[in-house]
């Protein structure tokens, strides 16, 4: 085969890249701008959406008729109805906020004070300082001055949110408390039994055994009562003392342009990954079709021009 024919293939495949290419690629581009475009507005829909729940949020007021309803037997809002007499679990959740980091610690101080003063404990306490500083205090109070807890932690500075839960449990106490009475009843009957009947072996020794049984049971049910009574009497505050800046700075949205050429980006990219592996799995039958049909090509013509020259 002449070497002039090979070179004019060699060019013929050169002039198809020059052309294929830069039109694939400015197709590419297109698609991608227009994908990214759409894609920025649909991010821009859905980070305001996001912005708004988040606003509606923090400024609801703290009732127990929010969008999420509470648990059976479980109340929320902002305050403590002290006037009735069911066993119930008190929490609450408290933050303030003060000027700066030194009046974040007598913040902290002043509730650890009022928490004694009140006959209640300490059961976590951390302090930050800094330039933002922070606390964060868990504290346990008896139920019946719950409410004035609440009062003068709300009083160590700006509200910035509170919220008191409340659980129920009296229905609880109640089933525990029946349980252990048909414990007590029951163990009282099999006592009475061994002391006053005779037994053979095997009956005796099937009655010392669920004897054993409702004893072990009436230990935990003894426990049980003791710790919701425990849960009833002492109330659970969780207090969080923060600093304007702890809140920290919210960082300006980005131009619409700048998000169109990210999510363009983000599309080349792609794009690039799929025409990579289409161009590797394709390339070497690309490669033997087009050998096969410049090599049948050039062979015409050579034959062509060798009648010719004949």
């Amino acid at each position: 085969m002449p070497r002039r024919f090979v070179v004019a293939s060699i060019l013929l495949a050169a002039a198809l890249c020059t052309v294929a290419v830069p039109a694939a690629a400015a197709l590419a581009i297109a698609s991608a701008g227009v994908l990214g475009l759409t894609r920025s507005d649909v991010a821009t829909e859905a980070s305001r959406q996001q912005a708004l729940d988040k606003a509606t949020a923090e400024s609801a007021p703290l009732t127990g008729s929010g969008s999420l309803a509470p648990a059976p037997g479980r109340t929320q809002g902002s305050t403590f109805d002290q006037s009735t007499d069911r066993a119930q679990r008190v929490s609450a959740t408290l933050t303030v906020e003060v000027s700066d980091p030194d009046a974040v610690s007598r913040a902290a101080q002043d509730a650890l004070d009022l928490t004694r003063s009140l006959g209640g404990y300490v059961v976590s306490s951390s302090v930050a300082t800094g330039e933002e500083g922070s606390a964060s205090l868990t504290v346990r109070v008896p139920v019946a001055k719950v409410q004035e807890a609440i009062t003068g932690l709300s009083g160590l500075g700006r509200i910035v949110s509170q919220q008191v839960t409340i659980d129920d449990l009296q229905g609880t106490l109640d089933q525990l408390e029946k349980r252990e009475a048909t414990v007590r009843g029951q163990i009282a009957r099999i006592r009475a039994r061994l002391e006053s009947e005779t037994l053979d072996p095997q009956s005796e020794a099937v009655l010392r055994t669920r004897l054993q049984t409702l004893r072990t049971e009436l230990t935990e049910l003894r426990t049980g009562i003791s710790s919701t009574e425990g849960e009833a009497r002492m109330s659970t505050i969780q207090l969080a003392v923060v600093t304007p800046g702890a809140f920290g700075a919210v960082a300006p949205p980005s131009s619409r342009i700048d998000r169109t050429i990210d999510e363009a980006l983000n599309v080349l990219a792609w794009e690039g990954v799929v025409a990579l592996g289409l161009l590797i799995v394709l390339a070497p039958f690309a490669l033997v079709a087009f050998a096969a049909w410049l090599g049948r090509r050039l062979y015409r013509r050579h034959e062509e021009e060798r009648l010719l020259a004949t």
